[in-house]
Parts: structure tokens; sequence; C-alpha cells
């Protein structure tokens, strides 16, 4: 295929594949919740499985970014896809043939599996989709698609996990996050035509290491990702406190759970949205941006911390949502943008070390301080930090200004 008709529908393809592949992991990981909520109703169990996700890309990221820069996108993209069939089919085996705390630990490990797999995919994709676009100013709207794409199927898969659990049980849930991950796996290997001529490989050597990247990438871009890492330290541990969150404020049912994670997605497919029709503008001003949707999650947690009736509660989720979701997909977007196709490989595994690493540790912070202190005050003390932090940031660097690169 060619021309910029044929690659607009590919464009499509692949986000439809992306999205139904991620409803489908956000029903097995909402089943994965539930259990080890049922089982254990530990905060520091909740938070490890959060973390199983997110802290690989602290140690695999930056390989990740390196081997897509060097072997190309496309191979690193369908191995990490091959890969991640593997983790849902580990944790769909494991409902019927194990149980207790065997059960538990393979549950864990099928996450820790997904979370290496996930960061190779993630990295691959990024630079995957530039070779999609047939005008570089094609690219940032592109990838906030992904965002949107993403924050739907947050949206989706809960509650088809949640009413799955609910009617069947959760293996049904853990099934259908296996299967799903077919659908991009046929879509890059048979339908994809991709402009593989284009695609920039680093050399062997040591030019083609994370460390030259971080150099080469800029002061404003270093500044990005430190921001980034800095503010999901400190706010980003709802998603490996979800199901605790959703417990002691909505209920324990698998459908109270599956209301929070959606309300969380709602929230976060509207900054998604936001930053998709403001894409070029946002990315102009990258300090103002990250810190705006760094204040927005500190102000919501402030008020979680506060608490209320189960109405402003889901409004406080709705915007901890949007804010997050901003945040992460403002500082992806960023550094692709304004990096050199060479460098886009890494410079997608280094943000994915700041915002999923900061967030994997951010989860186990959050889960002590709320066995020590308790939900409401962990809230506030992420969030008075959290608005100090973007406050400084919008102080110290918000009339900052950033140049896209013009190669696709």
């Amino acid at each position: 295929m060619s021309g910029s008709g044929s690659h607009n529908g590919q464009r499509i393809l692949f986000l439809i594949a992306s999205g139904m592949s991620t409803a489908g992991s956000f029903a097995g990981l909402t089943a994965k919740g539930w259990i080890l909520m049922e089982q254990t109703a530990d905060p520091m169990v909740l938070a490890l499985h959060f973390a199983a996700l997110s802290l690989p890309t602290m140690l695999v990221s930056g390989p990740a970014g390196v081997r897509t820069d060097r072997v190309g996108c496309e191979r690193v993209l369908i191995q990490a896809q091959w890969a991640l069939l593997g983790a849902g089919l580990l944790a769909a085996l494991a409902i019927p043939m194990l149980e207790g705390q065997t059960q538990v630990l393979m549950l864990l490990a099928s996450t820790l599996l997904a979370g290496v797999a996930g960061a190779y995919e993630l990295t691959a994709r990024n630079k995957y989709c530039a070779l999609l676009v047939d005008d570089t100013r094609q690219l940032a709207p592109y990838l906030t698609s992904f965002s949107v794409v993403f924050n739907v199927g947050k949206l989706v898969g809960p509650l088809l996990g949640g009413w799955l659990v609910t009617l069947t049980g959760p293996a049904q849930a853990l099934t259908l996050d296996a299967a799903t991950y077919l659908l991009p796996i046929a879509s890059v290997i048979w339908l994809l035509k991709p402009r593989l001529e284009l695609e920039q490989r680093s050399t062997p050597g040591k030019t083609a290491s994370l460390s030259v990247a971080w150099r080469d990438c800029g002061s404003t871009l270093r500044n990005v990702l430190t921001f980034t890492a800095l503010m999901c330290v400190v706010g980003f541990f709802h998603p490996g406190l979800g199901p605790l969150i959703a417990a002691r404020e909505l209920g324990t049912a698998p459908m109270d759970l599956a209301l929070f994670t959606s309300v969380l997605a709602l929230g976060s497919i509207a900054g998604g949205i936001v930053l998709q029709r403001n894409s070029h503008r946002f990315c102009s001003r990258p300090s103002l941006t990250l810190a705006g949707f760094g204040l927005i999650t500190a102000l919501a947690q402030l008020g979680m911390a506060r608490g209320g009736s189960t109405i402003f509660v889901l409004a406080m989720t709705l915007l901890i949502g949007a804010g997050t979701a901003g945040l992460l997909s403002s500082s992806n977007l960023i550094t692709q943008v304004g990096a050199p196709q060479i460098l886009r490989g890494r410079m997608a595994g280094l943000s994915q070390i700041a915002f999923l690493g900061g967030g994997g540790l951010s989860g186990l912070i959050a889960a002590q301080l709320t066995i020590s202190l308790g939900l409401p005050t962990t809230f506030a003390i992420t969030g008075g930090i959290g608005v100090v932090l973007a406050l400084w940031e919008i102080w110290r660097r918000g009339g900052t200004m950033l140049t896209e690169v013009r190669s696709a």
C-alpha cells in the first residue's frame, strides 16, 4: 500500500487493534486486582501488583529503546506482542490450575512478564507510528490518538472485566486478555505497510547507548523527563491502590472496582482529547503543559483527602484520571516530536522509565503511607507535594518553548 489515503486507513486499523487489545488488558487487570483484593486485602500486595507491571520499565525500557533504534521498530514490536500473549495465557491458566498463595504468585509473575514485554512494545510502537504518517505534522495528533484509544480501552475493559468476573468468574476475563493480543500481532505481520525505508537506525557502539540519547536530546527534553518522573513518584499510585480505594470509597463488589476504574478512564479520555486537539500548541510549551496537568491531579488528590459524598469522590477520581493521562501522554508526545528520529526509540524508553518507573515507586510509597497513616492522609501528603512541584515548575520554566523536529 502507498499514498496518503492507504496510510490513513492503516493508521486507523492500528489504532483499532491496539484499542481492542487495551480493553482486554484492562479486563484482565480488573480481574487480577479483584482476586488479589479478595484473597489478601493487603495494600502492599496491590501495590506490588502494579509495581510488577510498571517497575520493569526502570530496568528494561533503556535496553528496549536501544534495541529498537538498532534492529528496527517493527521487529521489536512483533516480538513484544508475542511475549504479551504469553503473559496473558499464563494468567488465564493460573485460575483453573492453581489456588491460594501459589495462584497469587503466578498472577504476579504474569503481570511482571507483561510489564517487561509492554516496555518493549510501547517503545517500539512510538517509533513505528512515525513510519505510518505521510507528513510530519500528522505525527503529534496520531500519537495523541493512541492516548484517547488507550483510555477508551481503560473505560470499556474494567466494565467488561467486572461483568465477566461477576457472571462467569475471573478466568473468562483473563482469557479475553490473552486473546486480544492476537489482533495487533495479525495487523503488524500481515496488514500494515509502514515506510520502513525511512527508519533511521543507530550503529552498534557507544553512540547507540541510552546515555547518549539523554545527552543529545537537549536540556528542555531532559527537564520534561525529570519533572514527569518527580510528579509520578509523588502522585501516580492510583492504578496500584485502585482496588483498595474503590473498596473504601465505593464498596467491595467487582462492579465497584469496575466503576472506580471506569471513572478514572473517563477522566483520562477527557484529558487525552484535550491534548489531541491542542497537540502542537501544547508541545510548544512543555513545562506549562506538564505542570498544568500535574496541578489538576494534585488538587484532585487533596479533594480525595477531604472526602465527601460518592458523587464528590467520583468527581475527584475523574479529575485524577484527566490530570495523570494528560501528564503521561504529553510527556511521551513532547519527547517524541522534540527528538530526532534516530533517538526516538531511546526517548520512548526514557519516557517509560520516568512515568511507569516513577508510578511503580509511587505505589509502594503510598501503600506504606496508607498502612501507617491511612488513605486520606496519604492523599493529603501527595496532593500537597504535587501542588508545590507544579507551581514551582510553572514559575521556573513556564515560558520555555520547544521547536518540533521536522523529520518522520
